[in-house]
């Protein structure tokens, strides 16, 4: 008589509403336009920001008018907003005040985007799969404040709230991190290579905890082989 061995399957369910930790190796996928599916990052606390860089994968279809990534306070829905204005423009958001960029096209090939912007000059530069814009000033002087919230997929009229579908983002996102620092050319370029980086002391895509709201489609990206 052969022996039993008994198999133990792992599942991983992401509940809406409920608290999550960490995606690494996922992607999020956002199939429609609502305005109930986001994901909000429970980020690591900080009292004031004089510098920063965002990174993420995404790719979209959708021609303009929607976030990429979004961070509001009760003094700035805008306090920090990647806004994709058209195909080819993103606007960059800091404290209720934009700079927009010219870029090469968004289009359904996930592509690499980081952001970085220090307070004491303005200096606002957005890369694209490792390449660099021209440098731009915003927020010069500013402090991004505290105790606000990160989302994914919805545009914040109000901090957590008040979501449109008309500006929600459909495509697809990964490898979101966020540093209280502006990383070094060779870094972003590094990054965007790479697969499983060392995450943001902000926010960490493999670590940093999460709520899902609505659908949002979380699934394995394959794009590395553990």
């Amino acid at each position: 008589m052969k022996p039993f061995i008994p198999v133990v399957l792992v599942m991983c369910i992401y509940l809406s509403g409920s608290v999550s930790a960490g995606l690494n190796g996922k992607s999020l996928i956002f199939d429609k336009k609502t305005n109930t599916d986001f994901i909000r990052f429970h980020a690591a606390d900080f009292s004031g920001l004089t510098a920063f860089t965002v990174c993420l994968r995404a790719g979209s279809e959708i021609g303009k008018g929607y976030s990429l990534f979004t961070y509001a306070t009760h003094n700035y829905k805008n306090e920090l907003l990647l806004w994709q204005r058209s195909r080819s423009q993103i606007c960059v958001y800091i404290s209720n005040k934009a700079v927009m960029f010219t870029l090469a096209d968004m289009t359904a090939t996930l592509r690499h985007i980081c952001v970085s912007w220090e307070s004491k000059g303005g200096e606002t530069t957005v890369w694209i799969n490792g390449q660099r814009s021209i440098q731009e000033i915003a927020g010069k002087g500013r402090v991004v404040g505290g105790n606000g919230q990160f989302t994914l997929g919805q545009y914040q009229s109000s901090v957590g709230k008040r979501f449109n579908k008309i500006n929600s983002f459909v495509g697809e996102i990964t490898d979101v991190n966020m540093w209280d620092r502006v990383l070094k050319s060779d870094e972003i370029e590094l990054i965007s290579q790479g697969c499983y980086n060392i995450g943001g002391n902000l926010i960490d895509w493999g670590s940093t905890t999460f709520t899902q709201g609505g659908n949002v489609i979380i699934k394995d990206n394959n794009d590395c082989t553990l």
